[in-house]
């Protein structure tokens, strides 16, 4: 009997590498389904999460070439409804899910003619769009600028505030017995089964702060750890992760009672070909963002706040009343194809490596994929069917899609070597 292995039907030890929305929510998920949970991250949504501004948008943000990954975020916007019911419900928090739609302008004429040449796409891909006139787009949004050439309606397109649903995620958890969260960092994969030395068994986790390591086994392992999880060691050999840290700027203001609400609707724009996001906020707060930078500077880019705040006021003009609260830079996790790496990875004999399942690199796509990266997740570790929750009322199921574009080990060499065994040693 292979002691590494949790017999069928019974309750998998699963230990979750990385605390953002998408290790959370999977967390939560894998709890929830009864399975005891590890969750390992030395401050549980303070990377990417932090300053993610939560737009739930398959439709105003798909991109030429991306339809395997529409496929994915179509289904999960279809699941947050349910997502988020059960989430308040358990952790007895509001994690702020808005149904409000999303708004896509233009400022001149090249944007005016960008944007229509993208609804073009969107409706050939089967998404709805609807086309507004610049006078109704002013009369739902008395404040945008009459200078504008174009707007159109994404109405499926909505928001979430991610600090929000990670309290909420983080309240859930701590209402569970069977869940441990471990202020942690995971340094190395272990390979424990002597039966099958490429069997991930479970990880070695340190501690900074105390600078103290801990030994955890598990049944099943999720690396959800961001940029980080290229950096664990005992990755099966030859797996190449090509994971590419981009940075982006978000700032928040707070609006003036005289100017609220500034914006109903989210407002994503292009101003001469440069996009800008405005999310509004239940507490009078709105988030403005859509920088990109793969650089070395972690902090904000000073060019990328005048940027946003320059581009954000040609949309709206009152933005320029607005107070200044925060300035937040974070790197998300991205690929060469601008898709997550989630699933299992070949091992020689073309197999899966047992005991091994990630979810990274979901680049601007993290908090609208949670849910189904969860259920993809912990659907994994227990071999079971991909399904929507039943309460869904959507054609969309998790099963009908093809994950082969995902696979983890898309971008490695043909063939993975077999993973040195991690030699036993005690805790300490």
């Amino acid at each position: 009997m292979n002691l590494y292995a949790p017999s069928p039907g019974a309750a998998a030890r699963a230990l979750v590498l990385g605390g953002g929305v998408v290790g959370l929510s999977t967390a939560w998920e894998l709890a929830r389904r009864g399975h005891p949970v590890t969750l390992a991250d030395p401050d549980p949504g303070g990377g990417a999460s932090f300053a993610a501004a939560g737009m739930l948008a398959p439709v105003s943000e798909f991109h030429y070439q991306e339809q395997d990954l529409l496929q994915l975020t179509l289904v999960s916007a279809a699941a947050y409804p349910g997502f988020v019911r059960d989430l308040a419900a358990a952790g007895g928090t509001d994690p702020a899910y808005r149904r409000t739609p999303t708004m896509v302008v233009g400022l001149d004429s090249a944007d005016r003619a960008a944007l229509a040449d993208l609804a073009a796409a969107q409706r050939a891909n089967g998404l709805e769009v609807e086309h507004l006139g610049t006078r109704e787009a002013r009369r739902r949004e008395p404040l945008l600028s009459p200078g504008l050439t174009s707007a159109q309606v994404a109405p499926g397109d909505h928001q979430i505030d991610p600090r929000a649903m990670v309290a909420s995620l983080r309240a859930a958890l701590a209402a569970l017995p069977h869940v441990r969260t471990v202020a942690a960092t995971a340094v190395e994969l272990l390979h424990t089964d002597p039966a099958d030395p490429e069997r991930v068994t479970g990880a070695e986790l340190r501690c900074a702060e105390l600078r103290s390591a801990e030994r955890v086994e598990a049944d099943e392992t999720v690396l959800a750890a961001g940029l980080g999880a290229s950096a664990v060691a005992g990755l099966p050999a030859g797996l190449d992760l090509r994971l590419r840290p981009v940075h982006g700027d978000i700032l928040r203001l707070r609006v003036p009672e005289r100017l609220r609400p500034l914006v109903q609707h989210t407002v994503r724009g292009l101003v001469h070909g440069r996009p800008v996001y405005l999310v509004p906020r239940e507490d009078g707060t709105v988030v403005i963002g859509a920088t990109q930078r793969e650089d070395s500077a972690p902090g904000p880019s000073a060019g990328g706040v005048y940027e946003l705040l320059r581009d954000a006021q040609a949309l709206v003009p009152a933005v320029a009343e607005l107070e200044l609260v925060e300035v937040t830079s974070r790197a998300r996790p991205g690929t060469p194809d601008n898709a997550p790496l989630l699933g299992r990875c070949r091992r020689a004999d073309g197999s899966d490596v047992p005991g091994l399942v990630i979810a990274t690199g979901f680049f601007r796509h993290g908090v609208l994929l949670s849910p189904a990266a969860a259920r993809i997740c912990a659907d994994l570790v227990e071999q079971g069917p991909l399904e929507l929750d039943p309460h869904e009322q959507s054609p969309r199921e998790l099963g009908s899609l093809d994950l082969a574009p995902f696979r983890p080990d898309r971008f490695s060499r043909p063939v993975l070597q077999p993973a040195r065994p991690t030699p036993a040693r005690s805790t300490l």
